[in-house]
């Protein structure tokens, strides 16, 4: 059974590791993961600042997603399912738990920087293509941009 609660500040070596194996689910080679490593590590301020949940299956974390809120307008930080998890439902209801924090939240909509390998998992839950944004960690990449309108 999996459970989800809040990220805690100790568990930010963790999530780090969980995203750095869940990109990796996508075939990217070494080189391309390290140079993502700085965007995909957590941090204490980043558990601080977002609503970070966590999803824990027999004590073990298995995805995780964040949402940063400004105002009535959010972007989704993170959203990452350990591989062994990928397809079992663990992402759907994260987003499911960070749609539900946005609304409570007072959020109209959400942002989203996708991996292009997860676009159309967003594109089947309602977010939209909005245009191009340059990657944080690869100097020349474009990744989607898409957007969620929270209803």
């Amino acid at each position: 059974m999996v459970d989800f609660r809040l990220a805690r500040k100790d568990e930010v070596g963790i999530l780090s590791e969980l995203a750095m194996r869940s990109k990796g689910h996508w075939g990217y080679d070494a080189a391309f993961l390290e140079a993502c490593r700085g965007e995909l590590t957590i941090t204490p301020a980043r558990i601080h600042c977002e609503t970070v949940w966590v999803a824990v299956e027999a004590g073990e974390v298995i995805g995780f997603g964040s949402l940063l809120v400004e105002g009535d307008d959010a972007e989704l930080t993170d959203l990452f399912v350990d591989p062994d998890h990928i397809g079992s439902g663990v992402g759907q209801a994260l987003w499911d738990r960070t749609v539900a924090t946005g609304q409570e939240k007072g959020v109209t909509r959400i942002r989203i920087e996708a991996d292009p390998y997860a676009e159309q998992w967003y594109l089947k839950r309602g977010a939209v293509r909005v245009g191009e944004a340059p990657s944080g960690s690869i100097p020349g990449r474009m990744l989607p941009l898409l957007e969620f309108v929270v209803g």
